[in-house]
């Protein structure tokens, strides 16, 4: 499993707008569509990466406590499905499902909201404020495959409440850690 860090795209920058396949509900979702929310996160994430996998209990448990207090949440999967078909709609819908994900996960096929939102690595962390201006990039915590750190998210959670309290987010954040996302081969 190669580690491969985050981008740390600049603080305040807007949303890119996409519009991508639910793969639960089967409906197309577009970002600018959606009813406004006190924050919204923009998370990468696949169903084969072992950080991903790793991170699933928590991510599930911050995103529906979040969720209650008036966060949106947004997974996205842009790997290349061809080569990782675990990853592809049918089986995210399958792992959507049996870990009760409260939120939409949208199928980024041509992998150019990734591109939009240079996303790294799953997982891959955004949040962004009711105008949609980036707050956050970052990690979920300090938890990783193989070290003795607690799985807690407290670095989104930390965000997140400063978000809902009107507070301003520290922008004393570390980059994710995880799998490449893992781009098509372009044609030859």
């Amino acid at each position: 499993m190669a580690r491969t860090p985050s981008h740390m795209v600049p603080l305040g920058t807007p949303a890119p707008d996409f519009k991508l396949l639910d793969v639960i509900s089967g409906k197309w979702l577009q970002l600018k569509e959606l009813p406004s929310a006190i924050g919204t996160v923009v998370m990468f994430i696949c169903n084969h990466c072992p950080f991903v996998r790793y991170i699933q209990p928590e991510l599930v448990r911050l995103s529906k406590e979040y969720i209650a207090k008036g966060i949106r949440f947004l997974a996205i999967s842009a790997n290349d499905a061809q080569q990782y078909p675990e990853d592809g709609p049918a089986h995210m819908r399958e792992v959507a499902i049996e870990l009760d994900y409260t939120f939409p996960y949208l199928y980024d096929e041509s992998q150019e909201t990734a591109r939009a939102y240079q996303a790294a690595c799953t997982p891959d962390f955004f949040v962004y404020d009711r105008s949609l201006k980036l707050v956050y990039r970052g990690q979920l915590d300090d938890a990783r495959p193989g070290n003795d750190q607690p799985l807690n998210g407290k670095d989104l959670r930390s965000a997140l409440n400063a978000l809902l309290e009107g507070m301003e987010v520290s922008p004393l954040q570390k980059p994710s850690v995880g799998c490449n996302i893992k781009w098509k081969m372009e044609a030859v």
